[in-house]
């Protein structure tokens, strides 16, 4: 990557880490009523600190996978209704947490809300490790410039281990958030991240060559021996 492009992406980074971080945060503390809502600033730290150093990590090892990552326009129009589905689900996921916090609808222990946020970081080293040993693995379903089957790392156990990452993430959300009332709206978020697994997969079968070969290899999409 040239260094003017390196600049520019650094600085795109600086900016959208920490305005992201106090804009969830502050989202998270409307809903709730207060800016004390200590599980919505604790879960926004699990998300973002780890993002700190694995962007770090990826401005010097592959500053053109966060480049692919930056890319929103989605091709594949089955992907874009899953895309917009799961976002309406997933903001109700967001704003119901800070309710529960405001009204009490939930009572949730301390240890499971940090035993959650565990599961969180589980789910998102799964997901580091997917990028570390896929570097097209981007943010749309599409085919880049020189990519080849990934057939090693998480990817010699199931197909889709960004996704098998990012389930446990949303299921762990709402209880890290201490709410299980917002389990309910990321219930069908796990479905719709299912209908997106299966579309990728007729996408790269159709336009990677190799994908169908490896797919007989590696049998299982998210949940080795299950699926």
């Amino acid at each position: 990557m040239e260094q003017h492009a390196l600049r520019r992406l650094k600085m795109k980074m600086a900016l959208l880490l920490p305005l992201s971080f106090v804009v969830l945060g502050l989202f998270l503390g409307l809903s709730a009523g207060t800016i004390w809502f200590w599980q919505g600033w604790l879960f926004c730290a699990v998300l973002f600190v780890p993002l700190l150093f694995v962007m770090s990590y990826f401005l010097k090892a592959s500053p053109e996978f966060l480049e692919r990552r930056m890319k929103y326009a989605e091709k594949e129009k089955e992907q874009r209704w899953i895309i917009a589905v799961t976002n309406v689900f997933f903001l109700v996921g967001l704003v119901l947490p800070g309710l529960d916090y405001r009204y009490g609808w939930s009572s949730v222990p301390v240890w499971m809300i940090l035993a959650a946020d565990v599961v969180v970081l589980i789910g998102y080293a799964l997901i580091f490790l997917t990028f570390k040993e896929n570097a097209f693995a981007g943010r749309t379903v599409e085919i880049f410039e020189g990519q080849r089957v990934i057939e090693t790392g998480p990817y010699a156990v199931v197909r889709h281990p960004m996704y098998a990452g990012i389930i446990p993430m949303f299921l762990g959300m709402p209880i890290a958030l201490g709410s299980f009332v917002a389990i309910i709206p990321l219930i069908p978020v796990c479905g719709l991240i299912i209908l997106r697994t299966l579309n990728e997969e007729a996408v790269l079968r159709r336009d990677l060559p190799g994908y169908a070969a490896y797919c007989t290899k590696v049998r299982y999409r998210l949940i080795p021996s299950v699926w």
